[in-house]
């Protein structure tokens, strides 16, 4: 029996959730400072100061590490979308909440510091790897469906396919988050009055009721 066999039979043994963090943890470490493609299970276990056998009792494989730590960040950020989300008075309003809260990884310095690095490896990873990054990337999109699906039912938003309409709107703002990270030379209010009078309107919301959103 080889070692990789045996430490895979490791994964007999209950998972220990301080040990999986710990793995994240380093992985996640590892991307920001060098990128999806330089990580491997051995630089990850170095930095954790783990041994192969506590890898395979977490994870199959390299890939299902990445989509752990991918997942996890998703995760935080769903969760910061959602409570800038909590206090709108209707779906429109929590779109442009969920918008605003995706404007701040271009605009706001200490959450475009953190996440900004980790963001660009997973839109690589969309096409290099997206059964990898998938199940972060639905988890991002999660509270914007679920508004989406809202409107339509109460009547905000007119023709909408809300996975559909999610996408065309996360794609519409990401063109712009990009732009400034990689020029620094755009103004956030002409920005978001760019993005949402473009997704807005391909929501079927009233030209009159974007103007005033804007105008907010």
């Amino acid at each position: 029996m080889d070692d990789v066999t045996a430490a895979k039979r490791g994964r007999r043994l209950d998972p220990d959730p301080r040990v999986r963090a710990a793995i994240v943890s380093a992985a996640t470490k590892v991307i920001r400072a060098e990128g999806v493609r330089s990580l491997s299970v051995a630089q990850v276990l170095t930095r954790a100061e783990l041994g192969t056998r506590a890898f395979y009792r977490h994870f199959d494989s390299k890939d299902e590490l990445v989509a752990a730590v991918f997942l996890d960040m998703a995760r935080e950020e769903s969760a910061r979308l959602k409570r800038r989300m909590s206090a709108a008075a209707d779906p429109v309003a929590a779109v442009v909440a969920w918008i605003d809260g995706r404007l701040d990884l271009a605009f706001e310095d200490g959450i475009k510091s953190d996440l900004r690095e980790m963001s660009l490896e997973a839109q690589s990873q969309m096409f290099a790897a997206p059964e990898v990054i998938g199940p972060a990337y639905a988890e991002m999109m999660t509270p914007l469906v679920e508004q989406l699906e809202r409107g339509v039912q109460i009547g905000c938003f007119v023709g909408v396919d809300p996975a559909a309409g999610a996408l065309s709107v996360q794609g519409a703002l990401w063109a712009r988050v990009e732009r400034q990270w990689a020029t620094g030379d755009c103004d956030r209010d002409d920005v978001r009055r760019s993005v949402l009078q473009f997704c807005l309107r391909g929501l079927g919301v009233a030209s009159e009721s974007i103007d005033a959103i804007v105008r907010r």
